[in-house]
């Protein structure tokens, strides 16, 4: 009584301190209360809550920093909306059932262990429970209302699937725990208003997770609507997108690299095929040498039996028998009996000989079939394991990573010698195994288990005060993981050791008890248990344990690095548990105690490792470490065991088929014995007759091999045998019972028809592709098209069920079927009548199941509602997946019962999973349009139809089907991503492609696409995966040159790759956004390489590409300027044969390439390249033999030609050379850097008649001496001083010639280019004018220029010249008349009467000589100044008399008069000087006279001469008179 008034007395004391935190009054707390709604308390130790009563309205309640233990007292608050009881000592989450009205709920810093009993809370929109001790997410599925959640700061390491039903959250802060794996991020994603998410808050330790690469990509990229992340603003577009593509960045690329694995696996699977295809290939011969000669056997004994000869044989011998009956000595009878058969039982005995042996033949056949999976089935397995490995890193961001060691990796070497190290060959001799041999081992970079290993261990070093380094080392070691050897080891238990790392001790807790992570340091006992077990389940199953097959021989090891701390031996007694080892880290147990018992597996397994010559197990333990956090998984390690008995492998490309006798396994091979046993079944009576084959069939043909004389009278016909295609008039046999056409040639059967007696049908081992055509057979009953071509199973069962409805026995084995794995099944589902498949009764049970396929296969309301989802939006997931099948497998919105009954339920439907359905055709899905996902693999589809419906679809997968064209889906131009791989495609039809405007997936692999052109117009592709396909041709590549999008491509396992050179840098080149192609990624280097080898190529396809066609006859003009072209390679050049203009200016061509082959090209403009020769440069001296050598030297067979310059030894060759390009007059070879003319080799254009050499860097003309027929040469602008003597040696027919802009001082060796009439020699350094006198050896010469030379500045050069040319007609540009004539010739006269002068030079006449000039008397006996100089002096002056000529010195004294009007003659006379007075005044008003005429003219030569030349060069070439 006193207790409970102390109670009282206590609750009482609590209540008022309430009042009095809250301002109420204790003794008023009845009228106060009811109206009192907020409630607070804040540190004053109140122990639990009590007096709600009074608070009947109460809508908050505070109480921070109380010492309350428990919830209670609030069920008198119904009307409460807001609790917070925080820094309290709540233990558990009670006592709130009556509290519905709640929203708010803060219960944090509290000792909460378990989120529980808030079933009854649904309108609870924030709970706070951060800084508990909470491990597991539970308790939320009825808070569908949850708006803000806070579990910070607890111990909560996954989230698994708990927020399904919490739709509405946006605020979750998960900070401050132990969630380390991506994939319980992914969870989060199903939160779809989430905006506020930390799991690295700063108030709180980051999550493991958080320490990871990738961490912020990842989470941004699942959860997009994201607005803060570990208080963060994270709203900005930017940041999103930046996230989304780094994400797509790595799906693709571990996209790229799964089917380049799966890529692998198909060639291995290829090779294996091929093998196959070689081992059956002798079985099958055998069986069809057989399956002959036993036709031919039936054939004949039908025959004999049709004539009557096996029946009186028969009566000859039953009165033989008859006989020995009467005589009573039947032994000896009966010996003679058996020494002579009848004919029928020598028939008899041969056939079952014949019959066995291919019963033999045939299952050899089985066995190599069997083998043959069993070998794909390893490869697959070993083949899904990698691409595990790879997804796993794509679901991790690369946070675990697995690399396949090599040899040549010095970890892997470190790794394999260990293994070997703890390999024990004795403890594994009872096996019959002597060594073990290491095929792969993968090293396992998982960081997050790395980060938990470095953590705990630094711990525990820190705790122990371990400092010294060695004694760290002795603490770690690797060990073998244990499997348990009764259960095996499964990719998944892998994945999830190598992913997740060795989980708590409950999950490892062993057979007997141990709790602890069990290890090993010898392979004896990790594995000797596990072979034990294998080998008497295999005896138990009456197997042999020796069989090479066997899983044992395969084995697969986790290498751990494991942190053994404090240890100790184990106790016999006591189990292996933290319990009874308290203060040690790790137990070992030594080998000797295996043998008593007390290990891991039994004592029968370990009776069998006594060792007598080893002392291996003096350090052989088992090593158990009880926090799995210090065991480190580091490698993989697959492993095969070598046995005593050598097994051969018949897959083994080294093995012959063929074997000896004594093999102990001779599955699948064969013995030479039994080749021995076929011959002697061949070889048995009666012999078969060769026939002459029939190879076309008439009338007469029938009815002899039928013996019959009418068609009507012919029931059965026996054409086996023979070289038939075709069976004409066959309808007519209408009686027709039985029809043998076996080992023909027979491609289609489609003479066969309307046979209504037809019952028995052989067309085995014939060429049949197709079986349409048969109609009409209504009574067939036996048909066999064993032995044929067979390949479309749908199309092929369609004819038989509708042209043979009774048939009973069909034999369709040995034909190429697209789907064998389901032919059966689909064949007995559709021939209901069928009793007989392949030789094998059906059974009831297979029919049922055949009944159920075809149900299956296809599309109904059942169907459509268990393999669809109606999730609105796409999902953003880690996965290379299709989305349909992650959604099917993951998504739960499904059309409800309830939605059923809406009319419109089909358009809820957003995905289809229909994979491995059999389905046969897509159908029955007009009603979805909304229809975004399908995905139809692994079915027997022919073609794309029944979607035109679904114009809202945007990824549609069809792998593994039979479709041979793509247009069911042009009209689908949504649609983003498309896979067809493994299907029938020929071709890709351009107009299904040009209106998939937002398709930027592509995988069409292993098909039989030959050509890309039908890409052209897929401009939004970013990856196009195209491998094992038909493409052989650079040209394909060229189609794909305007997807300027195109990032991945994978072309391997196509013609193209190993067929063209070069192909991947040819790829690279053209494709220039190419990041990876066929799996490789794209190196810097390797475009550069690309761009040397084919930057500036001007190929066939260059062309076609840019015409659009490739139908070259009809060009004219090749014009290709400025595009860095360095090689022409138009191969074949025939194609180009119209082509008759060339003009490839300003490029990067070295030489004339290909342009050589071109046959009638006649201009060639190739300025401002970099041409050094007209072919390619040879090799090197280094490169050439001595023969070769010396043929540079030495031009012909004789001595001789040391003494020649270089310029000779090289014409000289340039002349040994075959001419080309015989078509070619004009060529254009400016501004191209040339400096030596001989290595042109322009010697060999033998019919070249205009050549352009301007702008060069040529000193010496030379290497033209095959060049007879050019007309026009044009060097200005180069580097000439002088003209050799055989320069211009041979170029007589020479018009022009252009040499301006040089440096020429001298106008020697001109005398050969008598055909010359314009010559052009302006700004040169020409001084003298005694060497423009040397032009007078060019008599033809009607055009000179010599200005800018330092000779035009001499007052008197243009007189000299008009005076010594007399047919020049133009000089410097200007006309020379027949006044300036005229005015030259008196100016010489003139220069008689000057003051003497000591030199020529003096004179002011350069090249007259010194005799002329001298004073002397001049005496005019005769002058002849010609009808114009009489005309301009007049009557006053008159000359009657001739000049007679001048005798200038003793060379000139043979040479013809340039003057002939004057001459001089007695120096003493007179007369002359009153002419010479009279003619200087009358010169003086002939020059007045003269100078407007001779200015006004000057214009006209000098324009046309321009012009002249400009039609020699092509529009866009530099003009000539340009001055550089």
């Amino acid at each position: 009584m006193i207790q409970s008034d102390n109670q009282n007395q206590y609750t009482a004391d609590i209540i008022k301190e309430l009042c009095t935190c809250n301002g109420l009054s204790y003794e008023k707390v009845d009228e106060e209360g009811p109206e009192t709604a907020v409630l607070e308390m804040f540190f004053s130790g109140y122990p639990r809550i009590v007096g709600m009563s009074f608070f009947p309205n109460l809508t908050t309640l505070t109480l921070v920093g109380q010492s309350i233990q428990k919830i209670s007292d609030l069920e008198y608050c119904p009307l409460l909306k807001e609790l917070w009881i925080s820094e309290c000592c709540l233990t558990k989450i009670d006592n709130l059932q009556n509290c519905v009205d709640l929203e708010k709920l803060y219960l944090y810093c509290n000792r909460i262990s378990r989120i529980e009993n808030l079933e009854s809370l649904i309108k609870l929109k924030v709970v706070w429970l951060n800084n508990n001790q909470i491990k597991d997410i539970e308790g939320l599925h009825m808070l569908q209302n949850l708006k803000e959640l806070n579990l910070a700061g607890n111990f909560i390491e996954a989230i698994g699937n708990c927020f399904d039903f919490n739709k509405q959250m946006e605020i979750l802060n998960l900070s401050g725990n132990r969630i380390c794996s991506f994939k319980e991020l992914t969870n989060l994603a199903m939160l779809p208003h989430l905006k506020d998410l930390g799991l690295n808050d700063p108030q709180y330790e980051p999550n493991p997770i958080c320490l990871l690469c990738n961490y912020a990509t990842h989470v941004l990229y699942h959860m997009p609507q994201l607005q803060r992340l570990d208080t963060y603003d994270v709203s900005h577009t930017q940041i999103k997108v930046l996230a989304e593509t780094t994400a797509m960045k790595k799906i693709m690329y571990y996209n790229m690299r799964i089917k380049s694995v799966h890529r692998q696996l198909n060639e291995e699977l290829e090779k294996l095929k091929e093998r196959k295809c070689k081992l059956q290939k002798l079985p099958e011969d055998r069986i069809k040498l057989f399956s002959c000669t036993i036709k031919h056997l039936e054939r004949e004994l039908a025959e004999l039996q049709t004539s009557g000869k096996i029946q009186s044989n028969r009566s000859s011998a039953e009165s033989k028998q008859t006989d020995i009956e009467n005589v009573g000595d039947e032994s000896d009878y009966t010996d003679e009996a058996n020494e002579e058969p009848s004919l029928e039982e020598i028939f008899s005995q041969k056939l079952d000989a014949l019959r066995e042996r291919m019963t033999f033949w045939n299952r050899k056949l089985d066995e190599i079939e069997k083998i043959y999976q069993m070998e794909v089935k390893k490869k697959k397995k070993s083949n899904s394991l990698v691409v595990q490995f790879l997804r796993t890193e794509l679901e991790t961001v690369g946070n675990t990573c697995f690399e396949e060691g090599s040899s040549t990796d010095s970890w892997f070497n470190s790794c394999s010698d260990l293994i070997l190290s703890r390999f024990c060959a004795w403890d594994f001799k009872v096996y019959g195994i002597t060594g073990v041999k290491i095929n792969r081992i993968f090293r396992v970079h998982n960081r997050i288990l790395g980060l938990k290993f470095e953590e705990k261990l630094q711990m525990l070093l820190d705790k122990e005060n371990v400092n010294e380094t060695e004694n760290y080392r002795k603490m770690l070691d690797y060990l073998f993981y244990v499997f348990d050897p009764k259960l095996p080891v499964k990719k998944k238990q892998l994945l999830q050791i190598l992913e997740d790392g060795f989980q708590g001790m409950e999950e490892h807790k062993q057979p007997n008890g141990e709790e602890a992570v069990l290890l090993s340091n010898s392979l004896s006992i990790s594995e000797c248990p596990r072979i034990e077990f294998l080998q008497q389940q295999a005896e138990a199953e009456g197997k042999n344990s020796r069989d090479p097959e066997e899983p044992f021989r395969h084995g697969k090891l986790i290498l751990a690095k494991a942190f053994l701390g404090r240890s100790a031996p184990a106790h016999e007694k006591d189990s292996i548990s933290q319990v009874n080892y308290p203060d040690v880290n790790s137990v070992f147990r030594p080998w000797k105690h295996l043998q008593s018992g007390t290990s891991a597996f039994d004592t029968e397994a370990c009776s069998s490792l006594e060792h007598t010559s080893c002392d291996c197990s003096l350090r052989q333990c088992e090593w158990f470490v009880f926090d799995h956090e210090l065991v480190l998984p580091e490698y993989l390690i697959e492993i095969e065991y070598i046995t005593l008995v050598k097994i051969q492998s018949l897959f083994s490309i080294l093995n012959n088929v063929i074997v000896e006798e004594g093999n102990r396994n001779t599955e699948g091979f064969i013995l030479s014995h039994d080749l021995q046993l076929d011959n002697e079944a061949l070889n048995m009576e009666p012999a078969v007759k060769a026939r002459p084959k029939i190879v076309c069939l008439d009338e007469k043909t029938v009815l002899s091999v039928a013996k019959a004389n009418i068609y009507s009278q012919i029931m059965v016909l026996n054409l086996h045998g023979n070289s038939l295609s075709k069976l004409r008039d066959i309808p007519r046999l209408i009686g027709l019972r039985k029809l043998i056409v076996s080992f023909n040639e027979f491609t289609s059967l489609d003479d066969i028809c309307h046979l209504p007696n037809l019952e028995y049908f052989d067309a085995s081992h014939n060429h049949v592709i197709t079986l349409e055509g048969i109609r009409g057979l209504s009574k067939l009953k036996y048909f066999d098209l064993s032995w044929n071509q067979l390949k479309k199973t749908g199309e092929e069962i369609n004819v038989l069920r509708k042209h043979t409805p009774n048939l009973l026995s069909l034999d369709i084995r040995h034909n190429p079927w697209h789907k064998p794995g389901s032919l059966r099944l689909s064949v007995i589902g559709r021939l209901k009548a069928l009793t007989h498949l392949d030789g094998v009764l059906i059974t009831e049970e297979e029919a049922a199941d055949a009944v159920r396929y075809i149900a299956g296969s296809k599309i109904t309301q059942a169907s459509l509602l268990e393999n669809s989802r109606t999730d609105e939006e796409r999902r953003h997931v880690l996965s290379v997946f299709p989305y349909a099948k992650i959604l099917t497998q993951f998504s739960k919105n499904r059309v409800d019962l309830q939605t059923q009954l809406q009319r419109n339920w089909y358009s809820m439907i957003t995905v289809l999973d229909f994979d491995g359905q059999h389905l046969s055709k897509i159908a029955n899905l007009e009603k979805l349009g909304n229809l975004k996902w399908a995905s139809f693999s692994n079915n027997n589809l022919t073609k794309v139809e029944g979607l035109e419906s679904c114009l809202n679809l945007e990824e549609l997968t069809l792998d593994g089907n039979c479709i041979s064209n793509l247009d069911g889906i042009s009209k689908l131009t949504k649609l983003t991503r498309l896979s067809v791989n493994n299907n029938l495609l020929i071709s890709l039809e351009r107009h299904v492609f040009d209106n998939l405007s937002h398709l930027h997936y592509l995988s069409l692999e292993s098909n039989r696409i030959t050509s890309l052109a039908g890409l052209q117009k897929a401009y939004a592709l970013i990856e196009l995966y195209i491998s094992n396909n038909y493409v052989s041709t650079n040209q394909e590549i060229y189609h794909l040159k305007g997807l300027i999008n195109l990032i991945i491509l994978d072309m391997y396992g196509n013609l193209i790759v190993w067929k063209q050179d070069n192909y991947r840098l040819f790829t690279i080149f053209h494709l220039a956004s190419l990041k990876a192609l066929d799996g490789v990624a794209v190196e810097p280097a390797e475009v550069e390489s690309a761009k040397d080898l084919f930057g500036g190529r001007l190929t066939c396809d260059t062309i076609a590409e840019r015409l659009g066609h490739s139908n070259f006859t009809k060009m004219q003009e090749l014009n290709w300027t400025s595009s860095t072209i360095r090689t022409v390679d138009l191969v074949p050049a025939d194609q180009f044969r119209n082509v008759c203009n060339v003009n490839l200016q300003n490029n990067n061509l070295t030489s004339f390439s290909g342009l050589v082959f071109l046959p009638n090209v006649k201009v060639l403009c190739l300025n401002y390249n970099h041409i050094e020769s007209i072919m390619p440069r040879q090799k090197s001296q280094s490169h050439l033999t001595n023969r070769q050598l010396l043929y540079q030297k030495v031009t012909s067979s004789g001595y001789g030609q040391q003494g020649l310059s270089k310029g000779s030894r090289d014409a000289g060759f340039g002349e040994n050379l075959p001419p080309i390009m015989h078509s070619l007059e004009v060529l254009h070879l400016g501004y191209n850097g040339i400096s030596n003319m001989t290595q042109l080799q322009l010697s060999r254009l033998k019919n070249l008649k205009f050549l352009f050499l301007q702008g060069n860097e040529i000193s010496q003309i030379e290497g033209l001496e095959g060049l007879q027929l050019l007309e026009e040469l044009v060097l200005d602008h180069n580097r000439i001083k002088t003209i050799l003597e055989s320069s211009f040696a041979k170029q007589s027919s020479l018009c022009a010639l252009h040499l301006e802009e040089n440096r020429i001082r001298e106008l020697n060796n001109l005398q050969s280019l008598v055909k010359l009439q314009k010559l052009f020699l302006g700004y040169n350094k020409i001084q003298e004018l005694s060497e423009l006198e040397k032009l007078e050896v060019i008599p033809s010469l009607k055009e000179l220029s010599i200005s800018g030379n330092p000779v035009s500045r001499k007052g008197f050069h243009r007189l000299l010249l008009v005076c010594r040319l007399p047919n020049l007609q133009v000089l410097d540009g200007t006309a020379v008349s027949t006044e300036e004539r005229v005015k030259a010739e008196l100016h010489l006269i003139e220069q008689q009467g000057f003051p003497v002068a000591t030199s020529p030079l003096e004179s002011g006449f350069s090249g007259f000589p010194a005799t002329f000039l001298k004073p002397t008397s001049l005496k005019i006996t005769n002058v002849n100044l010609l009808e114009g100089i009489n005309h301009f002096f007049g009557p006053d002056l008159t000359f009657t008399y001739a000049v007679e000529e001048p005798l200038w010195n003793e060379a000139n004294k043979t040479k013809k008069s340039k003057n002939p009007g004057m001459a001089t003659n007695n120096p003493r006379s007179a007369h002359p000087e009153i002419a010479l007075r009279q003619i200087r005044g009358a010169a003086a008003n002939l020059l007045s006279h003269l100078t407007y005429q001779s200015g006004t003219s000057r214009s006209a030569p000098a324009h046309q001469s321009s012009k002249e030349n400009e039609g020699r060069r092509p529009a866009n070439s530099p003009s000539r008179q340009t001055r550089m």
